[in-house]
């Protein structure tokens, strides 16, 4: 509840999608514990986020990881998760506004990369910032035929992608 605008507060804990505003959505709660499950962060990794929303999947990471930097592409979202985040103590997050397609290349390689929002390929760029053994996950596919996608890369750099679920996110949005 403290991660949703107050208005939808009293549904925070239903397992919906809720409107946060600029027509994005937090998944359902669901959604983010499954992600996190495929994801497996562990105490000593650190893990980029694509998506940040207003910082509820980035408290959860911060729980569970080392290091948690997440990219926002909405500005407002961006400095109201990082405000709301630091108010609640958890420091060990970093959050930047841009496009989360690019990654964040300042703190790079990353151990485990998740996206919260759908590519109908996946991003040459975060592929780049995975750390050899890393994981990546994110809902890919067309609008249509969107599947909860994890790509574990091995110590060669080779990638190995499975499918989870299907879902139905939004777009991940780009800066040309």
């Amino acid at each position: 509840h403290l991660f949703v605008p107050a208005p939808y507060a009293l549904y925070a804990y239903q397992d919906m999608p809720l409107p946060i505003g600029f027509d994005k959505t937090l998944s359902q709660p669901f959604i983010v514990a499954l992600m996190t499950e495929l994801l497996a962060p562990q105490p000593h990794e650190a893990v980029l986020e694509v998506g940040t929303g207003l910082g509820y999947h980035a408290a959860i990471l911060a729980e569970l990881a080392g290091r948690v930097w997440s990219v926002e592409i909405v500005e407002e979202f961006a400095s109201e998760a990082e405000a709301r985040l630091q108010r609640l103590g958890y420091s060990s997050v970093g959050v930047r506004v841009g496009d989360g397609s690019r990654g964040w290349s300042e703190h790079a390689p990353f151990d485990k990369i998740l996206v919260t929002a759908a590519a109908e390929q996946i991003p040459p760029a975060l592929l780049a910032q995975l750390k050899p053994g890393g994981r990546l996950v994110l809902p890919l596919g067309p609008a249509e035929a969107q599947r909860l996608t994890v790509i574990d890369m091995d110590a060669d750099g080779r990638t190995e992608s499975r499918e989870s679920i299907p879902v139905r996110f939004g777009p991940l949005e780009t800066v040309m």
